[in-house]
C-alpha cells in the first residue's frame, strides 16, 4: 500500500537524488523485516499428498486457527479421557482451593467401565495433586473425586462442564461425567480443537499434561505412589509439546490431543478413534514427517 501511494505521487514530488539512492536499501530492509512473519504464516500452506493417518478423525490447526489437515472433523464420537481437560478447566474456573485435601471414597469408584485404581478408598491428596493425576496419568478416581467435591456435587459439576462447552462454542459436544468413563462424553475433532485452545491458556493444565513423572503420598504411613504421563511422545526429544491428553475406551478407540511446536510453528493436533495402542503416537509422527517434508 505504501508503494502504491508512492507511485501515485506526481514527478514534482520526487525525492532528491541522494534519497533516491537509499530507496532500494530501505525497501530491502523492509522486506527482510517482514520475511520471518511471512515464512511462519506460509510454512505449511502448500503441503502435498496425504499423511496416511489411521485415526478415523483428525484435525491439525496452525496458530491462527487455519486448517493444515482435516479428516472427518465433524463426526460426533466418544472422547473418553480427553474429557478430563474440560474437568480441569471447570475446577480451575471455580476458584476452589487447590491446596484443600480431598479423600477418595466409594462414590469415586468406576461403576461404568469397571477400571481399577491405585487410589484406594481413604487416599487423601490436595485438589492440585488430584488434578495433576487426572491430567497426566488419566487417574479416573482422581477425576471423579474432583467432580464429587465441587459445590453441588457431581451433577452440578457435569452441568458446569456442559455450560463451559457451550461458552466455547462446542455445539456438537456433550459431557456426562468428570472422568470420561461414559460413552455419552462425545465431541468432534473441530469442537475439541476449540477445547484444546482454551485449555492451553491455563498454566496448570500446561504443567500437568507435560509432566512426565510425579510422586504422591496419599497415606501418612505408606510410601509414595509414582505416576507417569500417558503420552509417550513426551519422552521423544524431537517433539516440543506444550499440552497433551490421551483417551481410551473400547467405544472411542485411542484418542490424543496436543498443542505442539513443529518447525517453529505452534499447531494443535486432534486424533480420534485410532485402532491400536500405539496408533495415535504413530499418526502424530506421520503428521510431523509429512509437514516437515512439505516445507
Amino acid at each position: 500500500m505504501i508503494r502504491n501511494r508512492m507511485v501515485a505521487h506526481s514527478s514534482s514530488c520526487r525525492p532528491s537524488a541522494p534519497l533516491r539512492s537509499l530507496l532500494p536499501m530501505l525497501a530491502l530492509a523492509f522486506s527482510l523485516a517482514w520475511l520471518p512473519a511471512l515464512a511462519a504464516t506460509d510454512r505449511f500452506d502448500h503441503l502435498q499428498g496425504n499423511p496416511g493417518l489411521r485415526s478415523a478423525s483428525a484435525l491439525v490447526l496452525d496458530a491462527d486457527g487455519d486448517v493444515i489437515y482435516g479428516k472427518d472433523v465433524d463426526t460426533v464420537r466418544p472422547i473418553a479421557s480427553i474429557t478430563k481437560l474440560m474437568t480441569a478447566m471447570v475446577i480451575l474456573d471455580s476458584g476452589l482451593n487447590l491446596d484443600e485435601k480431598i479423600t477418595v471414597t466409594r462414590d469415586d469408584r468406576d461403576r461404568v467401565q469397571q477400571t481399577g485404581s491405585r487410589l484406594e478408598y481413604g487416599a487423601t491428596l490436595k485438589r492440585r495433586e488430584m488434578l495433576l493425576l487426572a491430567l497426566m496419568s488419566s487417574e479416573n478416581r482422581a477425576a471423579s473425586a474432583l467432580g464429587r467435591t465441587y459445590p453441588g456435587g457431581t451433577a452440578a459439576f457435569v452441568e458446569a462442564m456442559n455450560a463451559k462447552a457451550a461458552l466455547l462454542g462446542m455445539s456438537n459436544s456433550h459431557f456426562a461425567d468428570p472422568a470420561g468413563l461414559r460413552v455419552e462424553n462425545q465431541s468432534t475433532a473441530r469442537d475439541l480443537a476449540r477445547m484444546v485452545e482454551a485449555a492451553g491458556t491455563y498454566a496448570l493444565i500446561h504443567e500437568a499434561t507435560t509432566t512426565r513423572r510425579i510422586e504422591v503420598r496419599p497415606w501418612r504411613n505408606r510410601g509414595p505412589l509414582t505416576y507417569v504421563n500417558t503420552n509417550r511422545l513426551l519422552k521423544n526429544d524431537s517433539w516440543d509439546i506444550a499440552l497433551s491428553k490421551t483417551g481410551y475406551l473400547n467405544e472411542s478407540g485411542r484418542c490424543l490431543v496436543m498443542e505442539a511446536v513443529i518447525d517453529g510453528e505452534p499447531v494443535s493436533i486432534v486424533l480420534l478413534n485410532s485402532f491400536g495402542k500405539l496408533t495415535p503416537f504413530g499418526d502424530s509422527n506421520r503428521l510431523r514427517k509429512w509437514m516437515l517434508a512439505g516445507r
